[in-house]
């Protein structure tokens, strides 16, 4: 099992950690793990009070890293490292083409525990389980043919905590997008970009990391267009979400708010 020990549930579930399962007696020094995976390590480390116990497997060992006892022990809650996987369709309900219910797809998917954002086919899937069998049941219920992109929560979890656009001030006529990429690429184009280089920019991308793409583009008819050529730019196809989607999927995945349907 790989468990973490907490008082506080809400920091846990920020790092894709689920629900208590169980209580057990423990003392400080206990070998019953060896690793704490990186989530969890992180986790601990941005929350030293809360965090009074990580477990994690090794074979039939384990170990506590650590824990605070009084008297002859104490109790501490495990949470289970579930990782949730986050599926970004591409083009899909768009123009009248590709177009299907994503909260009757969700529905569809419900062993799986699939929550729905939005129209644009974005889904949190909290028991994936083999990331390929998912894949096989996602593409069968589709009623047509589309490129996906995955990542787990704890990538997602992470650009909202480094947020790319911290610095960058907020103006009504531009939005702030994220493009995900297919696959993760070695060769990338050189970053800022504007779009066009030339005369007034539609588009500008801001960074790049792993296969996501940050940037900024006006509200304008003509912004389409330069979206379309992120694909040529990074070799591979992308699909764009707008960041307040990221904000609502790190929303459902520390448990807060209510979740779209």
């Amino acid at each position: 099992m790989i468990a973490c020990a907490t008082s506080s549930q809400g920091a846990a579930q920020a790092y894709g950690l689920a629900c208590p399962r169980q209580s057990i007696p423990v003392e400080a020094g206990q070998r019953i793990g060896v690793r704490a995976p990186l989530a969890l390590k992180s986790f601990w480390a941005a929350h030293p009070s809360a965090c009074t116990l990580i477990l994690c497997p090794l074979g039939k060992r384990e170990k506590v890293v650590n824990a605070t006892t009084s008297g002859r022990g104490a109790i501490f809650s495990l949470y289970s490292a579930v990782v949730a996987l986050i599926v970004f369709l591409r083009g899909v309900n768009v123009g009248g083409h590709r177009t299907f219910r994503p909260s009757t797809l969700a529905k569809e998917l419900a062993n799986y525990d699939v929550v729905n954002v939005g129209a644009a086919g974005t889904f949190v899937v909290r028991k994936p389980g083999s990331r390929a069998k998912f894949r096989a049941a996602l593409l069968r219920k589709l009623p047509f043919e589309t490129k996906v992109a995955f990542c787990d929560s704890r990538e997602l979890l992470r650009l909202a905590r480094e947020n790319p656009f911290a610095a960058l001030p907020s103006r009504p006529d531009h939005v702030r997008f994220v493009s995900i990429l297919m696959k993760s690429v070695r060769v990338r184009p050189s970053i800022p970009i504007a779009l066009p280089s030339n005369g007034q920019w539609f588009l500008r991308l801001i960074a790049s990391q792993k296969q996501f793409v940050f940037g900024v583009y006006r509200r304008h008819l003509k912004t389409i267009g330069y979206l379309g050529q992120l694909d040529k730019l990074f070799g591979v196809p992308a699909t764009t979400r707008n960041w307040n989607t990221i904000d609502t999927i790190v929303r459902i995945l520390k448990g807060r708010g209510r979740e779209p349907r």
